[in-house]
């Protein structure tokens, strides 16, 4: 189900700020107190925020928002990682796309790339990517969650470790400011830390929200990822941990700042005689 604008604004409010209020939010959106509360009524129902006396609250982080939430959540943010870490991987190689929503938007920026052999624990990866040519498709075989399409368990575990591939893409559901990599499933934890260990190059994608999350479970740390693509400046402490380990960090531009980079382009194009246009790489 889709979420609306308005919702999408007060859930980055309340992880911002910790909590939103009602007068606040009524006040900011011109509309009434009545309003703002049905807007919170739903969203808790969603199981994304918790009310408190005159407002509401992220809700607790022990358990992660439903999948077709999470599509919604950041959508245009995750368009913009996906595009980015796409621009990671060459042709001709192998790689293995873990369970995500903004692992999706990578698979869906490589729909038109050449000569990959693509594995993967998503059928939701299996569907973006079918079709698209030059590239074989393998499914890791196991139990599948339906919930989001995973294929996760002992089984995917084992068909996993046959392969030695050349790039993995991995998100998370959460990210600590000292490295830590987090999830909530510790079946989808298992098959993370096997598509690490049998990948060549990690790249880990993730919004900058993650950071004002937490989950209960480790899939490892910061030192294990050679490129992470975010909307957003990380943590300094998380920044410090990825120096430190040789991580290259790739904040991707805002759509104000693709649109302006694309008009400054534009004019520089007009002043050059003769030179050729170059299109907006995000």
């Amino acid at each position: 189900m889709e979420i609306p604008p308005r919702h999408n604004d007060i859930l980055a409010r309340a992880r911002a700020n910790g909590k939103v209020s009602v007068d606040e939010l009524a006040l900011a959106y011109n509309v009434t107190p009545q309003t703002v509360r049905r807007d919170m009524k739903d969203l808790c129902k969603r199981g994304l925020l918790a009310r408190i006396h005159g407002g509401a609250v992220p809700a607790n982080s022990v358990s992660n928002f439903g999948y077709a939430d999470r599509r919604e959540l950041a959508s245009d943010e995750k368009m913009r990682i996906g595009l980015v870490a796409a621009s990671l991987i060459p042709d001709n190689c192998s790689l293995i796309i873990n369970i995500g929503t903004t692992t999706e938007q990578v698979a869906r920026s490589l729909y038109d790339r050449t000569n990959l052999v693509v594995i993967t624990n998503n059928i939701n990866v299996i569907n973006i990517l079918s079709g698209s040519p030059q590239k074989e498709l393998v499914l890791a075989g196991g139990m599948v969650r339906q919930s989001d399409g995973g294929v996760v368990g002992e089984a995917a575990v084992d068909f996993i470790r046959q392969f030695k591939v050349d790039y993995a893409v991995i998100g998370a559901s959460a990210l600590d400011e000292d490295g830590a990599i987090l999830d909530f499933d510790y079946r989808e934890v298992t098959v993370a830390r096997t598509i690490i260990a049998n990948a060549r190059k990690i790249v880990l994608v993730a919004d900058g929200s993650k950071f004002e999350r937490t989950a209960p479970m480790r899939i490892g740390d910061i030192s294990l990822v050679d490129h992470f693509v975010t909307d957003r400046e990380p943590p300094e402490k998380f920044q410090t941990a990825c120096r430190q380990n040789g991580v290259d960090i790739k904040v991707v531009a805002t759509a104000s700042e693709l649109s302006q980079n694309l008009h400054n382009r534009k004019n520089e194009h007009k002043r050059t005689s003769g030179a050729g246009f170059e299109t907006v790489n995000v």
